[in-house]
């Protein structure tokens, strides 16, 4: 028959044991719970999710024209024509609205690319490319030119130069 002696060594040592056993599962409980923990596209950084008919709506509530563009961060041409459309903003952004929409893509390359080329302007998340399904056009980029009523007034396929844009801008301007 098996004796449990009452040494004060052996019960604190196991004692311990067992306390040390606790904290060690509720810590990792704790980092389970917060690293499964979904924000839900709540993340300050992430951009807007939309789709096409939230996107009519912003379309609809402007009240100035805007220079719509449609971009990846995968893509080659969006990377080489991100640097003109931050330009344009800096020199017309209190004329004209621009709204970029990342296509086809993730949250954090998306926050990648806004943050590489410093684009101030809104921009929206549409993985599914709802957006561009609706007003017209394939693949990327985009742009699309716009009138203070919401109404597409021009849309350039592919990348965009600073002659194209000066031109649409132009247009926009005199409506």
């Amino acid at each position: 028959m098996r004796s449990f002696g009452h040494d004060p060594d052996t019960i604190r040592a196991g004692f311990y044991r067992g306390v040390m056993r606790l904290l060690t599962s509720c810590l990792a409980l704790l980092v389970l719970i917060t690293s499964c923990a979904s924000t839900g596209g709540d993340d300050p950084g992430d951009l807007p999710v939309t789709d096409a008919d939230h996107f009519a709506w912003v379309l609809a509530a402007l009240d100035r024209p805007a220079v719509v563009n449609v971009w990846a961060s995968w893509c080659v041409p969006c990377r080489s024509e991100a640097p003109l459309l931050r330009a344009a903003h800096e020199q017309f952004g209190d004329q004209i609205s621009f709204i970029g929409v990342d296509v086809q893509d993730d949250q954090s390359s998306a926050r990648a690319f806004v943050a590489e080329f410093g684009l101030s302007f809104p921009n929206y998340f549409d993985r599914v490319r709802s957006v561009p399904a609706r007003l017209g056009g394939i693949g990327v980029p985009i742009t699309y030119f716009v009138d203070s009523s919401g109404q597409v007034v021009d849309v350039h396929q592919g990348i965009i130069d600073e002659a194209t844009l000066a031109l649409g801008i132009d247009e926009l301007l005199s409506r």
